[in-house]
């Protein structure tokens, strides 16, 4: 679980975006803009309804489209960049700064053009999605907000519902989920299944979760983060039914850890699967540290777990980690067939037959997971760790 390391670009808070203090240090790509000779210039009156417009947006649109935002504003107002580069370790200036950079000599008409269409395409995005979210779904429950859960043919669903974060979990995601787990742990389902909506099954933990924390909150962000993960992977140890994950696209840390508590794993062939718990100067967790070992054999859970190594669906496969890959274009279907065949199979023995396969393992694991949240949470606040994230958003600035 990354995040709270994250701590060092706390000041990189999600605040509306009128307060841009909010740009957090993330890889800020070229923005590129096209014109046509047909394209009319906006009225400065429509620019200054574009930001009345943006207040109303109800989602965080994420930070690289925010970025882009305040780009486009500082070009729209002031022409080109003019100001001095600030220096690497000031995150929040050298996102601003090379995102406004990066507009050259962007008329001033045409960046009050390009934020104007970016508004309104973002506005029209959230309407879409308004209309989406409330259209009825069978068997879809209330109360959710990050991920949906629908109970259907004896099949409760869990899905991942944040595709322009690809499926980043955030706080309120990871109690959601909890929440879910235990709903469908009581419920009348057979089988219950996680999968993620869009491209991505899950970029694990959103590195948003512990910014703008300030040094003397460090060690209660450490150890609130640490009970946090604790009950997440604790419910997913103690899940009584078959659980069984779909793996629809790359999956990143904490989403890979849990998939060796899952009873099947099913992956798309274009899924990836990636822990760079080193990389960041912190430790296993999910109890992959005795799990993988036992999945895939020391000498290849050391070569994921320390070493970082991003396996693909066949090579997960290979090891024992992912049950079975299926090709993109016949995933789903595929898929949803087995799925509902299981269903159909006496519930009753389903959970009994899996509490026995369990039970010899339930204690030890919680144990586990207790040993490396602890772990975990000296990590959270030690130099190295710290010193690891600066390193590894100073090579991504450079991409």
């Amino acid at each position: 679980m990354a995040a709270p390391a994250l701590t060092l670009v706390r000041r990189l808070c999600w605040r509306p975006l009128r307060d841009i203090r909010q740009a957090q240090a993330v890889c800020i790509p070229a923005i590129h803009l096209h014109m046509t000779a047909a394209t009319m210039q906006v009225t400065q009156k429509d620019f200054e309804k574009a930001q009345e417009q943006l207040k109303l947006l109800k989602k965080d649109p994420g930070n690289e489209t925010k970025l882009k935002l305040y780009a486009l504003f500082k070009q729209a107002t002031e022409g080109p960049c003019n100001s001095p580069k600030p220096g690497m370790l000031d995150f929040v200036k050298k996102a601003k700064w090379d995102a406004w950079n990066s507009l050259g000599n962007l008329s001033q008409d045409n960046a009050r053009q390009k934020y104007t269409e970016l508004v309104s395409s973002l506005l029209s995005a959230e309407s879409a999605s308004q209309k989406e979210d409330a259209s009825p779904e069978e068997g879809r429950h209330d109360g959710y907000e990050t991920i949906i859960v629908t109970t259907k043919n004896n099949i409760t669903k869990i899905m991942f519902n944040r595709p322009d974060r690809k499926n980043a979990i955030n706080h309120k995601m990871y109690r959601e989920i909890i929440k879910a787990l235990e709903e469908a742990g009581k419920d009348d389902s057979t089988i219950a299944v996680i999968t993620g909506k869009g491209d991505y099954y899950s970029s694990g933990n959103d590195l948003n979760n512990f910014t703008n924390i300030q040094p003397g909150e460090m060690k209660k962000m450490a150890s609130d983060g640490a009970l946090l993960l604790k009950e997440f992977v604790g419910h997913f140890i103690d899940f009584p039914k078959p659980l069984i994950a779909v793996v629809n696209g790359p999956a990143i840390g904490i989403c890979v850890t849990v998939l060796g508590l899952c009873d099947i794993v099913y992956a798309s062939d274009r899924a990836t699967f990636h822990s760079p718990f080193s990389q960041l100067g912190q430790s296993p967790e999910g109890c992959s540290s005795y799990l993988f070992p036992k999945i895939m054999g020391l000498a290849k859970a050391n070569e994921m777990l320390l070493f970082n190594k991003k396996l693909t669906a066949a090579e997960a496969c290979a090891q024992g980690l992912v049950t079975e890959v299926f090709p993109e274009r016949t995933f789903q279907k595929e898929v949803w067939a087995r799925l509902e065949a299981y269903a159909s199979l006496p519930k009753n023995s389903l959970a009994v037959s899996k509490q026995l396969l369990r039970s010899a393992e339930k204690e030890k694991l919680h144990e586990v997971n207790s040993k490396e949240c602890e772990v975990l949470k000296e990590r959270w606040i030690s130099d190295e760790c710290i010193n690891a994230i600066v390193s590894f958003f100073q090579k991504k600035s450079k991409l």
